[in-house]
């Protein structure tokens, strides 16, 4: 269970933890973000920006690196902090399933009164420009207000509420940008409103905790909401205000957020903004924003941030590779592929464009099967490009063994190709004369794994075993002096 009910019950677990670290002073232009990323690097804390810099005044913080790192995930689920990344991934297993099939029996609970209600400002007095908000990258369109963030909306036909990740340019004291991709549930519900000639109620979650805007960022099937997923992780429905603005529902709990309005035909020129993949790989484009119609926070209210940069310096690489492997993992048993060992997608694919599957061979085509339905489950589908698939004396959690595997069990003329597959406009092989709409990737699946009509006369390891390896690091790892870091 979740020892934890607000962000500020976070922080305090996290400092009780060793897991975060206080800064002050630091200016908002670059160099927060420098110190997000190369801490993401390190797995490192979480870190509380203080007194930030031109807004030492106003007692508003930022915080980023939230689930940088294994200690940091255990405790925002709930799990054991000693859990080691395979033992979590392993601990996960199941879980995406239960939580999917309880979520309907958690249904949000509305309350009349939340400390995010401290401060309210609507209309024209709405002002975003009082929050420390950073320049991420150098070569950023502007600031943005939401890279850590929650985005609430609701189907027009069926009034299921979605949470999403979306980023939001700040261009305004009260006005926010909303780029959500397509095929994302915000988009699909966005279209819906603009078909009808309606504008789109959102609500924007600046300050969200860390569980809910790990759950905006992931893969929930449709239908299912986001805030009743997280009440059946957290065992107790999540607690919300009802938007006076929309009536859509706000967590009570969080620090910041806004309500307004996506008009249909209205767009401004939004981004470029660095992204997950590292690169500008979009120029500046005519996008939908939000017109802020009511603002609400907390007193010292702390915004979540999230830098994005090449693999694992990204802020949110570390969460994602946990998160994700678990649910490829689990969707992969789900839909009937047997003998899989483990699932995962490292930081350095920032949970989506590397995956590697151990499997257990029982018959001719078994590794052919799980490397392609790998590449195609809901988790993995969206700009995915690298599968390898594993026996099951290759450890998937450790990417020497991976490239040990490829290196002395891949033919690469038999790589598999998935073509025109589901992909981001923010791919960095996309050609510029392609339209992100239009655009698709490919996929390759690479089988490491030794022929199945060879097993039994393959060449074996030499390898010394799982038992004795972990015995002699055991027995020497203090004699090494922390020279050894694993085994």
């Amino acid at each position: 269970m979740n020892k934890w009910q607000d962000v500020r019950d976070w922080i305090r677990n996290a400092e009780e933890l060793g897991e975060l670290v206080h800064l002050n002073g630091i200016n908002p232009e670059l160099e927060l973000s420098a110190i997000a990323q190369i801490n993401a690097k390190n797995n490192g804390p979480a870190l509380l920006f203080d007194k930030i810099k031109g807004y030492d005044e106003t007692k508003f913080r930022v915080m980023t690196n939230s689930v940088g790192n294994i200690k940091l995930f255990n405790m925002t689920f709930g799990f054991d902090v000693n859990l080691s990344i395979k033992e979590t991934i392993e601990h996960l297993r199941g879980m995406p399933n239960k939580w999917e099939r309880e979520a309907g029996s958690f249904p949000v609970e509305y309350v009349k009164s939340s400390e995010l209600m401290q401060n309210v400002e609507t209309g024209d007095n709405v002002d975003l420009m009082k929050f420390p908000t950073p320049l991420w990258h150098a070569k950023d369109g502007g600031r943005f207000i939401g890279t850590g963030v929650a985005v609430i909306t609701k189907d027009p036909d069926d009034g299921k509420i979605n949470v999403g990740s979306y980023r939001a340019q700040l261009f305004e004291k009260n006005v926010v940008g909303i780029n959500a991709e397509r095929g994302k549930h915000g988009t699909m519900h966005m279209n819906k409103y603009f078909q009808k000639n309606m504008p789109m109620p959102v609500v924007m979650v600046f300050g969200p905790d860390p569980l809910c805007y790990i759950l905006a960022g992931s893969e929930i099937p449709a239908g299912v909401s986001e805030l009743e997923y997280q009440g059946a992780i957290k065992g107790s429905p999540v607690k919300v205000i009802k938007g006076k603005v929309t009536g859509l529902p706000i967590p009570s709990n969080c620090e910041i957020a806004i309500e307004g309005y996506v008009y249909p035909d209205k767009t401004r020129l939004e981004g470029p903004h660095g992204e997950w993949t590292g690169y500008y790989a979009s120029d500046a484009k005519q996008k939908p924003f939000v017109e802020v119609k009511s603002l609400y926070y907390r007193n010292d209210a702390v915004m979540l941030g999230a830098a994005m940069s090449k693999g694992a310096y990204n802020d949110h690489a570390f969460w994602r590779s946990i998160w994700r492997s678990a649910l490829i993992y689990d969707e992969m048993v789900k839909n009937g592929i047997q003998g899989v060992k483990g699932v995962y997608t490292p930081p350095f694919g920032v949970g989506r464009q590397f995956i590697a599957v151990s499997i257990k061979q029982s018959y001719p085509g078994h590794a052919t099967e799980a490397g392609y339905l790998a590449s195609q489950t809901r988790s993995a589908a969206y700009m995915g490009k690298w599968v390898v698939v594993v026996d099951d004396d290759v450890d998937p959690y450790d990417m020497d063994d991976v490239l040990w595997a490829m290196c002395s069990r891949a033919d690469p003329s038999e790589i598999g190709i998935i073509r025109r597959a589901w992909a981001s406009g923010v791919d960095p092989l996309r050609p510029k004369s392609v339209p992100a709409s239009g655009y698709t990737n490919s996929r390759g699946i690479i089988f490491a794994v030794v022929p199945y009509e060879r097993i039994g006369e393959f060449s074996e390891s030499c390898t010394v075993s799982e038992d004795m390896k972990k015995e002699t690091f055991r027995n020497l790892e203090k004699s090494m002096k922390g020279r050894w870091k694993s085994y």
